[in-house]
C-alpha cells in the first residue's frame, strides 16, 4: 500500500481513510481508536489522503508505532482522478476486509477503494455541517446506502443523518468518542503570567463555534467577575473580525487569542473552567478533554453537547446565541465558592465512566462483526 508492507494472512483487515491535514477531533479520534483496535487482533491500516495545507505530518508522527501499518497519498484537491486511480489500484492489489472511512474525502474515495477491492464498508459520521443540507446530502446518502453500518458519534448525529439526509435507521449504529487521558503539559508552552481567573475556549475561530457569542457574554461577566479573562486558543478564518468584536465590545484587553496549539493540557490546567458557546456540534472531543482534566463546562444545549455534558451535575448548558444566558451561567458557577471544582470532578468521574477507550473499541469490533457477517444493526 503506497510502499506498505503486506497485510499478513489471519486477523480481520480493516483499512480506514481518512484526508489529512493536521489533528484535529476526528483525527485525535482516530489516533486513540486505531491502536486500540490494533489490540484487539485485528490487522489494522491506515490510509490518509494529505492535504496540500495544514500540518498532515504531526498526525503521522503520534501514529508511528501504534502497531499500525500507514500508507499515504497526496489529495491536493477534492475531486481528482489521479487520486481515484491511485485508490483504486491500492483497494484491488490490497483487499483488505473491510474499509472504514471518515468524513467527506475518506469517503468519495474509501468507497472507490471498496468497490475496487469488494470489501464491506463502513463509515463514521463525525458531525451535522450545515452544508450536509443541502445538495451533498443525496451524495451522502448514497455513499451509505452502500455501507454495512453508518456509525455516528452521538444519539443526536444519528438522528441527524436519518432525518435530515435520509440515510435508513436500520444501517445507523452509535458508537461515542473515547479518550483515556491527555498528554502531559509542555513545559516550553508559555502562557501569559496575568493575575485573575483563566475561562478557557477551544476550537476553530468559525461561525460554528460561537466565539462571537461568548465575547459579547464576557463583556457583561466582567461587569459581574471583573478579575476573569479569556483565552481562546484555536485559529481560523474568523480571528481578524473577533479581535474587532472584542475591541468594539470593551474587553480587547481581557482576551488573549492564543492560535493554534496541540498543548492542551497546559492551557487548561490553568483555567478555571472550559467555556464552549457552539452552534452545532457532532460530538465535541473538547468538552471530554475538559472533564478528564477535572475542569467545570459552560457550554450551549445543542447537537450532542448534552449527551456528554450533564446539566446541573457536571456543568452548565445554555441556549445556543444568547449572550445573557451564558453569562447568567458563567456568573453562577463563578461566583459560587467551590463549584467550578465541584462540577470538574464529577465530569471526570463522568468521563471515566462513560467514554472510555475500550468501550469505543469494543462497540466499534461489534459493528465491525456484523458488518461482516450481513447482519443489520
Amino acid at each position: 500500500m503506497g510502499g506498505a508492507p503486506p497485510a499478513p494472512a489471519g486477523p480481520t483487515r480493516v483499512l480506514h481513510v481518512h484526508r489529512i491535514s493536521g489533528i484535529g477531533g476526528s483525527e485525535r479520534h482516530l489516533l486513540t481508536l486505531l491502536p486500540a483496535l490494533a489490540e484487539r487482533s485485528l490487522d489494522v491500516s491506515f490510509l490518509g489522503l494529505d492535504a496540500a495545507t495544514g500540518d498532515p505530518d504531526s498526525f503521522y508522527a503520534e501514529l508511528a508505532g501504534s502497531g499500525v501499518r500507514i500508507a499515504r497519498v497526496p489529495c491536493p484537491r477534492d475531486i481528482d482522478p489521479v487520486l481515484a486511480r491511485r485508490v483504486t489500484a491500492i483497494g484491488r492489489r490490497e483487499r483488505p476486509d473491510l474499509v472504514h472511512t471518515h468524513l467527506v474525502h475518506g469517503d468519495l474515495y474509501g468507497h472507490l477503494l471498496a468497490v475496487a477491492a469488494g470489501s464491506r464498508l463502513v463509515t463514521t459520521k463525525h458531525n451535522d455541517d450545515r452544508f450536509r443540507t443541502g445538495p451533498y446530502r443525496h451524495v451522502d446518502r448514497l455513499l451509505a446506502r452502500r455501507a454495512s453500518a453508518v456509525i455516528t458519534i452521538s444519539e443526536s448525529l444519528g438522528r441527524f443523518v436519518t432525518d435530515v439526509e435520509g440515510i435508513p435507521a436500520e444501517s445507523v449504529e452509535v458508537v461515542h468518542y473515547g479518550l483515556e487521558g491527555l498528554p502531559p503539559p509542555l513545559a516550553e508552552t508559555a502562557i501569559p503570567d496575568r493575575e485573575g481567573r483563566m475561562l478557557l475556549a477551544i476550537g476553530r475561530l468559525v461561525p460554528q463555534k460561537g466565539h462571537d457569542v461568548l465575547l459579547a457574554a464576557m463583556a457583561e461577566l466582567k461587569r459581574r467577575q471583573p478579575d476573569v479573562w479569556l483565552a481562546i486558543v484555536g485559529d481560523g478564518p474568523d480571528r481578524e473580525a473577533l479581535a474587532s468584536r472584542a475591541a468594539e465590545l470593551g474587553v480587547e484587553d481581557d482576551v488573549v487569542f492564543v492560535g493554534h496549539t496541540y498543548d492542551i493540557a497546559s492551557w487548561l490546567e490553568r483555567s478555571e473552567l472550559l467555556v464552549h458557546p457552539s452552534r452545532w456540534e457532532g460530538f465535541g472531543l473538547v468538552l471530554l478533554e475538559a472533564m478528564l482534566a477535572g475542569r467545570a463546562v459552560v457550554a450551549s444545549r445543542v447537537s450532542a453537547i448534552s449527551e456528554i455534558v450533564i446539566d446541573p451535575d457536571t456543568g452548565r448548558l445554555v441556549p445556543p446565541d444568547d449572550p445573557a444566558a451564558l453569562a447568567d451561567a458563567l456568573d453562577d458557577v463563578l461566583g459560587t465558592p467551590g463549584r467550578a471544582k465541584e462540577l470538574g470532578a464529577a465530569g471526570r468521574r463522568r468521563a471515566d465512566a462513560s467514554f472510555s477507550v475500550a468501550r469505543m473499541a469494543d462497540a466499534t469490533v461489534a459493528v465491525y462483526r456484523r458488518a461482516l457477517a450481513g447482519v443489520a444493526a
